[in-house]
C-alpha cells in the first residue's frame, strides 16, 4: 500500500479539471472572463495614511459592483494587493474598510496602512449591490461571487504600481470561504488568508449542510445533494488541493461554533504534503467565530515573507 505522502502527492498531479467540474456541479459553471474590466470612481477621501476611493466595476453587462478601493498615501513601486471579502454583515464592504462593523475585521485598512492596495467589494445583496444571480441564470450566489471577485482580481492587476503576480485574497467567515473559492479557480490569486471560513462537511452542524444551501450559497446542496456531506462530489481538501502549492494562511479558533476546528484540522492534515514548507500555516486561537489582532498581524507578517 501506498504511504500517505506518496498519495498526496499523487492527488497533488491530478488534473484540475475533475476536481473545478466536481465544485461546478454545486456551484453551476464558471463562465470564461475577459481581462478588461471597465471601472469609474465616484467619490475620494483622504485619510491618515492612505486614499479609499468608491468605486463601480463592470462584473457583466449590466452589471456594476460596488466597491471600497484603498491606495497607500506613499505608494512605490509593484506593490502588493489585497483583495478583501467580507463577512456576514448588512454593510459588507465597509467593514473591511474600517467603516463600521468590528473594529477587528478592518482588514483592508490594515493592508493599506502596511503598503498594500486593497479593494473590498460587496457580495451580492449585501451592502449597495442588489443582484439576483438566479435571474441571470446562475446556479448559486457562490459562483456570481467568484466570478465578480475574479473580475476584481483582473481590476487590481491592471492599476499602475501593483504587482500582478503579488496579489492576494483574504477574508473571515463568508469571505474566508470565498477567498477560497476564488483561489480554487483562479490561479491569478498568489496567496490566501481565511479566517472562520471552512470546516471539512461532516464536521459542519454535525452534518447539517442546510447553512450552506440558502439562496445567498449553494442550492443545489439541497435540491441536488440533499444536505448530506456522504453525497457532495466535493469537500474542502478538494478547494485545497486546487490551491496547492499556493500559500494559504489559516485561522481557526478552537472555539468557533460554525466551523469545527476538527474538521479544519481534518482539511489540513489532508493536504498538507501538497504545499511547500511554511506555505500552509495555521492558527488556532482560544476564542469564538473571531479574528484576533495578533493572528491578523502575524498573518500580514507570514503573507508578505511568502509573497
Amino acid at each position: 500500500m501506498p504511504s500517505r505522502r506518496a498519495f498526496l502527492l499523487q492527488a497533488a498531479a491530478l488534473p484540475r479539471r475533475p476536481l473545478l467540474e466536481a465544485l461546478e456541479r454545486v456551484m453551476g459553471p464558471m463562465p470564461p472572463l475577459e481581462d478588461d474590466v471597465p471601472w469609474k470612481a465616484d467619490g475620494e477621501w483622504r485619510e491618515r495614511g492612505y486614499i479609499r476611493r468608491h468605486i463601480l466595476f463592470q462584473s457583466e453587462p449590466g452589471d456594476f459592483v460596488p466597491a471600497w478601493l484603498l491606495l497607500p498615501a506613499r505608494p512605490h513601486r509593484k506593490r502588493p494587493a489585497a483583495l478583501c471579502l467580507h463577512q456576514t454583515t448588512r454593510i459588507g464592504k465597509d467593514e473591511p474598510a474600517g467603516l463600521g462593523g468590528k473594529p477587528g475585521l478592518h482588514y483592508a485598512k490594515e493592508l493599506a496602512l502596511r503598503g498594500w492596495t486593497a479593494l473590498a467589494p460587496d457580495y451580492p445583496n449585501f451592502g449597495e449591490y442588489r443582484f439576483d444571480p438566479y435571474a441571470r441564470g446562475y446556479a448559486s450566489a457562490t459562483m456570481k461571487g467568484i466570478v465578480n471577485h475574479a473580475r476584481a482580481l483582473r481590476l487590481l492587476a491592471a492599476l499602475p504600481g501593483v504587482d500582478p503576480r503579488r496579489i492576494a485574497a483574504a477574508g473571515h467567515s463568508l469571505g474566508g470561504h470565498n477567498a477560497l473559492f476564488l483561489a480554487a479557480f483562479e490561479p491569478r490569486v498568489a496567496a490566501v488568508v481565511t479566517s472562520c471560513g471552512f470546516t471539512s462537511f461532516r464536521r459542519y452542524m454535525g452534518g447539517d449542510l442546510r447553512g450552506w444551501s440558502h439562496a445567498g450559497y449553494m442550492p443545489r446542496i439541497a435540491g441536488g445533494f440533499g444536505c448530506d456531506p456522504a453525497r457532495m462530489p466535493f469537500d474542502f481538501p478538494d478547494v485545497l488541493r486546487l490551491i496547492a502549492p499556493r500559500p494559504v494562511f489559516v485561522n481557526a479558533p478552537l472555539g468557533d461554533d460554525n466551523f469545527d476546528v476538527r474538521g479544519v484540522r481534518e482539511c489540513l492534515d489532508a493536504v498538507r504534503g501538497l504545499f511547500p514548507r511554511g506555505r500552509l500555516a495555521a492558527e488556532f486561537p482560544a476564542c469564538g467565530h473571531e479574528w484576533p489582532e495578533p493572528v491578523r498581524r502575524r498573518a500580514w507578517a507570514w503573507l508578505e515573507r511568502v509573497l
